[in-house]
C-alpha cells in the first residue's frame, strides 16, 4: 500500500498547463508521480514539475492507467477528445477548459467561497459518484470572495463590475495574434485576425468578430453562471461587463459598491484582508495587471465613491490578479477536496 499519487496534467504544453507544474512543486501534490500530455505539435517537449524534468507524451487510450487525477488544462477539444478514457480509468478529473461544464453530474467548484461562506456540505458537494469538476472561472471566484468579505461589514445593497479580461484567458494563440497585431500596427500591415476577427491590439472591445475562435459575450455569461453557481444564492447579485483589454496577462476588477448601512473605509478594508486577499493602501502603488504577475492572492485598493467622509455607502474597489496562477491554485483546491474522497493508498 502507497500514498503516492498518480497525476496526469493533459494540455501540459498550454499556459494553464505550465501553470499548472509550477504550482503543483508548491502543493500537497508535489510528491506525485507525474505524466505530461498533449497533442501531436507538443510531442516531447521537455518540462520542469519541482525538481524533476520529464517529455510531454502522447495521448492514447492507455495513457491513464492507474492514473489517480487528470487535469485537462488546454483546448477543450483535446478534453472532449479523452476525458472519457481517463473517467474509465477510475481518474478523478478536474476540467480548467470548461469543455464539460453543463454535463450530467459535473459539477462548478470554488471550495476557498464555501469556506468563506461556511457552507455545510450539500448536494451540490463531489462525491465518488460526480464525473468531473470545473473548478470556478477565476474573475467571478474573486468577486464571491470579495462580496463574501464585504458582506461582514455590512448587507450590499447592490454591486457591479467591470472586469478586464486579457489576452492570456484564452492561450497562447491569442497572445501571440495580440503580439503579431501590436509589431504590424506599429509598422503598418496587415492584421492578423484569425483569432479573435478584429483589432485588438492599441484597442479595448466589448466583443470580437463574428469569425473570431472565441465569444466574449460566451465569457460574459460564464463569469455571471460561476458567480450564480459558487455562492448558492447566498451573496448578492453582480452586475457585470467584461471588456477585452490589450494586455497579455492579469484580470483587471473595477467593482462599485453600495451598503445599506453606512460603513467606515477601515472597516471596509479590514473585512476584505485575508486569505487569498492583500489589501493595498493609499501610501503604496495601485495593483496592475503588471504587479499581479505571479501572485497567489487578489491585491486591491479601496475608495471611497464620494468624499471623505467617516463612514459611507458607496466605495470603489479597485482589484487585480493573475488569472493563470488563481485558476490553477482553485483547481488544486478542488482537486484536495476529491482527494479526501479517494482510498488511501489505493487506485480507484
Amino acid at each position: 500500500m502507497t500514498d503516492l499519487q498518480k497525476i496526469a496534467i493533459v494540455g501540459a504544453g498550454s499556459l494553464r498547463g505550465k501553470e499548472l507544474n509550477d504550482a503543483l512543486a508548491d502543493s500537497p501534490f508535489a510528491g506525485a508521480d507525474f505524466l505530461l500530455m498533449d497533442d501531436e505539435d507538443q510531442l516531447g517537449n521537455l518540462e520542469a514539475v519541482g525538481d524533476e524534468v520529464t517529455f510531454i507524451q502522447r495521448i492514447d487510450a492507455d495513457s491513464f492507467r492507474g492514473v489517480d487525477f487528470a487535469f485537462f488544462a488546454g483546448e477543450p477539444e483535446l478534453t472532449l477528445k479523452h476525458w472519457e478514457n481517463a473517467q474509465r480509468a477510475g481518474a478523478s478529473i478536474v476540467d480548467l477548459s470548461f469543455a464539460l461544464e453543463g454535463r450530467p453530474g459535473v459539477l462548478v467548484r470554488a471550495p476557498w467561497v464555501d469556506a468563506e461562506l461556511q457552507l455545510a456540505a450539500d448536494r451540490s458537494s463531489p462525491g465518488l459518484e460526480t464525473p468531473a469538476i470545473v473548478p470556478a472561472q477565476p474573475a467571478a471566484l474573486a468577486l464571491a470572495l470579495l462580496m463574501a468579505r464585504i458582506q461582514q461589514t455590512a448587507p450590499v445593497h447592490q454591486a457591479a463590475a467591470t472586469i478586464l479580461e486579457p489576452a492570456s484567458e484564452y492561450g497562447r494563440a491569442a497572445m501571440d495574434e495580440l503580439h503579431q497585431q501590436t509589431v504590424k500596427l506599429l509598422s503598418f500591415q496587415d492584421l492578423p485576425k484569425q483569432v479573435y476577427d478584429t483589432q485588438v491590439a492599441f484597442n479595448t472591445t466589448p466583443a470580437f468578430g463574428d469569425s473570431a475562435r472565441f465569444s466574449l459575450a460566451a465569457s460574459e455569461s460564464r463569469i455571471r453562471r460561476h458567480y450564480d453557481l459558487i455562492t448558492a444564492g447566498h451573496l448578492p447579485p453582480v452586475g457585470v461587463q467584461l471588456l477585452h483589454v490589450p494586455v497579455f496577462h492579469g484580470y483587471g476588477i473595477s467593482l462599485a459598491i453600495e451598503l445599506k448601512e453606512p460603513a467606515s473605509l477601515e472597516h471596509v478594508e479590514a473585512a476584505l484582508a485575508g486569505e487569498h486577499v492583500e489589501v493595498i493602501t493609499a501610501d503604496s502603488d495601485p495593483p496592475t495587471n503588471l504587479s499581479v504577475a505571479g501572485q497567489p492572492n487578489i491585491l486591491l485598493r479601496v475608495r471611497p465613491a464620494h468624499g471623505r467622509h467617516l463612514e459611507l455607502k458607496h466605495y470603489l474597489i479597485w482589484a487585480g490578479l493573475d488569472n493563470l496562477r488563481f485558476a490553477v491554485l482553485n483547481a488544486l483546491a478542488c482537486a484536495l477536496e476529491l482527494k479526501r474522497l479517494r482510498p488511501s493508498g489505493e487506485v480507484q
